[in-house]
Parts: C-alpha cells; structure tokens; sequence
C-alpha cells in the first residue's frame, strides 16, 4: 500500500429516484408513513416524477475497482451521466459509496468548485485567507504562500479590491490560485483547469504537471478536454453507465471515448437512385452510388489513403467537372476540412465510374461524416452546383498514436487538404 495512493475496492453508489427529505423529522416521518402504507408522499418530490415506483434505484457506480500509484497522473473521461462526478464526490467524502471501499495514503486537496466560499462583499485578500481556512490551510501557511498565490493570480494591482467588483475570469483565477497552492499529496480536480484566458490556461495546466512530474503528487483529473487530459495524464480511466470499461494508454482511452472503440459497422455503399434530393441546372448530372473500395467497415488507419468509387450519369458533355468532400465532426455540425478532386470529363447519357483517392495524413483519430457535390467552375470562376446527395456519410480513423507519425504539416482552424487523385474507369 505504500506505493499506492488511492484504492477504490468495488464502489457502487446506489440514489434512490424523486424522494427527498421533508426538511424536518415531522416530514420524514410524515413520507415513512406513507411509504409503508405505499401511499403519496405529502411531502414534495424534486426532480423527478412524482409517479416514480416507491423504491425505485439507480446505480450511478456499479462495483468499480482501480488504483493509482503515488506520482501519477490519471485521467478520468465519459460522457454525461456516467458516473465521474459522483466518483470524485466519493473520493472527497462528500457522499459515503453505499458499498465497498476507498482508501487513501495522503492529503487530499478537492478542486471541484473552484471559489466555492468567496464571498462578494469581502476583499481578494480577505477571501484569500478565507478560503484557505475552508480548504484547510492554517494562516501560517497563507502567510508564507499569499504572495505565490496573488502573483500566480496574476492580482497584484487587485487583491484588496471586493470580489464583487471582479470580473468572473478575476474571480475564478485567484480562486484557482488558492487551492492550487495547498500542501496536499492527492489532488482531484474537475474541470477546474477552463478558467481564464489561453494564457492563465496553459499557466494552470503547468502547475498541475509540475505538481505531478516534480513534487511527485497524486492527481485525478477529470474533464473533457481531450487536450488537457493528453498533455496531464499517464494513463486514463473511461467510466460509462457507472462501470469501467476502458484502463489504460490516453490515446486508446481518448479513442474509446470518441467512439471508436465501438463495433457498429459503418456502411461502405450509398444508393442514390432513388433519393428525393434537390437537384441544380437542369437536373443534368447524377450521382447513382458511393463506395468506398477494399473495405468491409468504413474504417480506416490514420495516414492510409481512403479509396472510394462513385458512379455518375450525364445528360450533358462536361469538361472540367470536380467532386468536393467535405469533412464535419461526428455530429455532422462543425466543418473540419475538404478536399476537392482534380478534374474530370463526363459524356453524355453514359454511365461514369470515378475512383478518388485521398490522404489522411492531416486528420486525427476519430469519428467524422463525409458529405460530397459535383461541381463545376467556368472561366470567370463562377461555381455551379450539379449534385449533392450525400448528406452525411460516417466514417471513422483509428489507430492514432502520435509516437507513430511524423507530422510534416500543421492546421489551424478549417482546413483545406490536398487535393484528392481522381481516376475515370468506365
């Protein structure tokens, strides 16, 4: 146990859905009452249905087992609701597991609501003190650490300002700056590292691996911040429906949790024939399917070129004809990137295959929704749209360690790539 910081033995946390205490021992036994004759309870229910079965359970943690080394930085990431927070309120005794047992070896420092206890009327300095004494920090200590915490703060000019004249980004910094700087061998912190701009960002996200890599404290992080939790953590916990279901490397945690850890099977062919779709100029060119070549899922290795095939019919002869792909996250709203084809030559009423092959080297690990039109650009470099049937066509990179790839060009913001090989067959 003396290399071990936290053990967490088979911790479920069981709630019990919409009753609440009545407030007063006459309410409690007011709705015990009821619950035995199984009748309404005459005291409110908040947050739920009032119908709800009397009784009736959630789990938000099921029986999970981990443990974390001294001098370790874990990441712990899931989607909404499924179990982080109510993990981190076991680990700092805000809520008791209703079954089994966590253990620790060390001092705990709980950054979970940074600012929890600043009180508006009171100065930076005042607060300081404060919310030292409500952290732990006995006024030795923040007399020896005030000047770190109000440089780091970055409130020098500020401090013996009243923090209801603060700007929220002023607040939560020196907020920050106070709990970053108690004694503690285990930190556990929730989000705490989005505050400020850019810069105090990256000035907290170095704290934190200083405290980590060099003080050789125990952190536990949770966010979903993907980049944070790359830069912080060692390894990474992802927690869903209350369960474990990943331990390991951050890259492969970080996968799993972008869903592409799953099994669905993506499509590889698109029939267009018969899609209702709105069509431009005359209603002259067709797209009749989509495929993309030698795969059986629509997965595809970080750095591999995608292949994909699609079929056209004309009613005109075209020169200069290209295909654009566009590139949108796995919720089909934000774009990413795009790729625009070279061009190619369609005859009239025969049916086209085109072969495109792109590169992946620019995109990341994740899920991502295609969407292709045919175009067209006359001399004045006027854009005429021919087809867009695709809407959304999903797609999925694996595989992407950054020990393995050699990045030899970088993007900010949206990108265009390179332009895609295009190959007429038929």
């Amino acid at each position: 146990m003396d290399e071990i910081a936290i053990k967490i033995d088979n911790v479920s946390k069981e709630y019990r859905l919409g009753a609440i205490g009545g407030g007063t021992l006459k309410g409690d036994l007011q709705s015990l009452w009821a619950r035995i004759r199984k009748k309404e309870d005459p005291n409110s229910k908040i947050g739920s249905d009032t119908n709800i079965e009397i009784g009736e359970r959630f789990l938000a943690l099921d029986g999970i087992s981990f443990e974390v080394k001294k001098g370790e930085a874990v990441g712990i990431i899931g989607h909404n609701g499924a179990g982080k927070s109510t993990l981190l309120k076991l680990l700092c005794r805000v809520t008791a597991p209703t079954k089994g047992a966590i253990g620790y070896n060390g001092r705990i420092a709980s950054m979970l609501e940074v600012g929890t206890g600043f009180h508006p009327e009171l100065t930076g300095r005042e607060n300081v003190y404060m919310n030292g004494a409500i952290l732990g920090m006995t006024k030795d200590e923040i007399d020896k650490k005030f000047d770190q915490i109000v440089e780091f703060a970055e409130m020098e000019k500020f401090i013996d300002t009243p923090v209801k004249r603060y700007s929220s980004g002023m607040y939560v910094k020196l907020a920050f700056s106070v709990a970053a700087h108690l004694d503690s061998e285990i930190m556990i912190m929730d989000e705490v590292l989005a505050v400020g701009d850019m810069k105090f960002q990256n000035k907290c996200l170095d704290k934190m691996r200083d405290a980590a890599k060099q003080d050789g404290r125990t952190v536990l992080y949770v966010s979903h911040n993907m980049n944070t939790i790359r830069k912080l953590c060692d390894r990474c916990i992802v927690l869903d429906h209350g369960q474990i279901i990943f331990e390991g490397s951050v890259e492969k945690a970080i996968d799993i949790y972008m869903g592409i850890g799953n099994s669905d099977d993506f499509p590889v062919f698109y029939d267009y024939k018969n899609k209702e779709r709105n069509l431009h100029f005359g209603k002259q060119i067709f797209v009749e399917n989509f495929r993309f070549l030698n795969k059986k899922t629509a997965e595809f290795r970080v750095g591999e070129q995608i292949e994909y095939e699609m079929t056209l019919r004309s009613k005109i002869e075209m020169d200069g004809i290209q295909c654009v792909m566009r590139i949108k996250d796995h919720n089909n709203t934000e774009k990413i990137a795009a790729y625009l084809s070279k061009t190619f030559h369609l005859n009239i009423g025969e049916e086209e295959r085109i072969q495109f092959k792109l590169n992946t080297d620019e995109l990341m690990c994740g899920l991502y929704c295609f969407s292709f039109e045919i175009i067209f650009f006359d001399r004045n470099g006027n854009y005429y749209s021919y087809d867009n049937p695709a809407a959304r066509i999903p797609i999925r990179l694996i595989d992407c360690d950054n020990n393995d790839i050699i990045w030899s060009t970088r993007y900010w913001g949206n990108i265009r790539l390179p332009d895609a090989e295009v190959e007429k067959i038929g």
